[in-house]
């Protein structure tokens, strides 16, 4: 087949549905690939890149329609692309159908098929070709960019000559892809970052990225996330208060706020409102996510960038993985070559849209000159379902306390009880065994007891690097063993033979373990 990408017509669109690169990966899978003149400038491939992977350089969008049987876009088409669509062709690209009602039904009197890239199925099979995240990943990256283009400060604290710098303080509202990438770089930023999210089953991974996630005080918290395919639901009245007073609390203190919360089929929850904006600090920034679909800030506004009277600057672009084009071009072109990956089942470029596939079916929202949107749901399910962390409840300094006093206790009596089990032991070896093996048990007990207190209390980290300390333990084990062996008791000579096999083991196994290790830091 032939796959052609004609140039973004989008105004400010940077971005290109096929790279050189992926052009490569789709012409080992049998297809020929053409691309529009110009289409790459604007994201860093010049025409002569493709050129010189085998890429067609077509001049004209009307010429690459009528010369290729797959047209990869990234923006939804206009009516003029929609019109040289025709019967037998196949557009991919993202399409919003639900909101793009006239468009959807336009393309389907061009019988032609459809493949909206946002409607790829949130199922681990499609996670290759799941564009939403790739671009979503972009733009919380991007996000912390922008925030850091404009916030005045550090983002990372300082001890520095002339003072101490404290560390910015960060929220991020919404943890899905979007925000984990916030997440990502605002702490490797050095910020001290907060995430907020209704599915409580991504607090361990907000904590385990080292943000502090923030709860709330509210049983409908619990929400299974692989209900809604891992995207949060409507909330109540009642948790939509309990929402805002937690923000309410935070503002003041919080310098920078990237919102990221958006609900399928639905605009944007107002989570940031104006009395919000007005309590936070002179210098704060909010960067707002949700902007295209009404923002999660009261004050956003689509595609500027707002500074509030009390000095709070609102970035409310729309178009962060255009800002970095080369990189958003990147993924989304991965995105569709593994979806003609999918489509092209037998690797010789023949396509077999099945329609029985759940990663084809649910993409395809336009088929042979019907309207196939909505799909069925997914036989798979979208996500399997996490059980909620508890949340933990921090000991006050009195339970502490007495926590650690209860412990102590519990260990002294530990203590005392050993002592006196040894001791008993002890005596009742003194009473019946002869004395010279007495002579020899003393020394077996003292070695062991020093031993332990040596090695026992070491960390745990530590005792592979220990190996060469316990192999020297071990050969004065050796030694002492076989000035024992000459013995005329038997069980002096039993244990003695029994130690020399022991700490040979731990010998030769503790030269090999340390050469294995010195192995792995050797160049190759």
């Amino acid at each position: 087949m032939k796959i052609g990408a004609p140039k973004e017509i989008f105004e400010g669109e940077a971005r290109v549905a096929l790279t050189p690169d992926s052009a490569v990966q789709l012409q080992k899978l049998g297809h020929e690939c053409y691309v529009e003149a110009g289409a790459g400038y604007a994201a860093g491939f010049a025409d002569t890149a493709y050129e010189a992977v085998g890429v067609t350089v077509v001049q004209g969008a009307a010429a690459l329609f009528d010369a290729v049987d797959f047209v990869v876009k990234v923006r939804p088409p206009v009516d003029a692309e929609v019109a040289m669509l025709k019967q037998g062709k196949t557009l991919i690209s993202f399409f919003y159908p639900a909101q793009n009602e006239a468009l959807l039904a336009a393309a389907k009197d061009t019988g032609a098929n459809v493949i909206a890239m946002d409607m790829v199925p949130r199922i681990s099979r499609a996670q290759k070709m799941d564009a939403l995240s790739s671009m979503a990943n972009i733009s919380g990256y991007r996000a912390v960019i922008e925030a850091g283009n404009n916030f005045g400060r550090f983002f990372t604290g300082q001890v520095t000559a002339a003072g101490k710098v404290p560390p910015a303080k960060v929220l991020v509202v919404g943890a899905g892809v979007a925000g984990l990438a916030a997440i990502g770089a605002s702490t490797s930023l050095g910020a001290i970052t907060y995430a907020f999210d209704v599915r409580p089953e991504v607090a361990e991974q907000i904590e385990s990225m080292g943000a502090e996630f923030v709860y709330l005080d509210f049983e409908e918290q619990a929400q299974d996330g692989a209900a809604t395919g891992g995207y949060a639901a409507p909330s109540s009245p009642e948790f939509r208060e309990a929402q805002l007073k937690k923000f309410r609390e935070l503002a003041p203190d919080i310098d920078i706020v990237i919102t990221t919360a958006l609900i399928p089929g639905r605009d944007a929850p107002v989570l940031w409102t104006k009395d919000m904006v007005e309590a936070m600090k002179r210098g704060s920034v909010i960067v707002d996510l949700a902007a295209e679909r009404g923002g999660n800030c009261e004050l956003t506004k689509k595609d500027e960038k707002v500074v509030t009277e009390n000095g709070v600057t609102i970035v409310g672009y729309t178009d962060f993985p255009s800002r970095m084009a080369q990189q958003s071009s990147q993924l989304y072109s991965t995105n569709i070559r593994h979806m003609m990956a999918d489509l092209t089942p037998g690797k010789d470029g023949v396509v077999v849209h099945n329609m029985e596939d759940d990663v084809i079916r649910g993409a395809t929202v336009a088929y042979q000159g019907e309207i196939t949107f909505p799909p069925p749901p997914p036989k798979v399910a979208a996500i399997a379902a996490q059980k909620p962390k508890e949340k933990v409840k921090e000991p006050t300094p009195e339970e502490r306390k007495a926590a650690e006093a209860a412990a102590f206790r519990k260990q002294t009596r530990d203590q005392i009880l050993m002592l006196g089990i040894g001791g008993a032991l002890l005596l009742g070896i003194g009473l019946f065994a002869p004395a010279s093996f007495m002579s020899h048990f003393i020394v077996f007990a003292l070695s062991c007891f020093v031993g332990f207190q040596v090695i026992w209390n070491v960390s745990h980290s530590l005792h592979t690097p220990l190996m060469a300390v316990t192999n020297a333990i071990s050969s004065i084990i050796i030694l002492g063993a076989l000035m024992q062996v000459g013995s005329t008791s038997y069980l002096v000579v039993l244990l003695s033979a029994v130690s020399v096999f022991m700490a040979g083991i731990n010998i030769f196994g503790g030269f090999m373990v340390t050469r294995r290790m010195l192995a792995m830091f050797q160049k190759s």
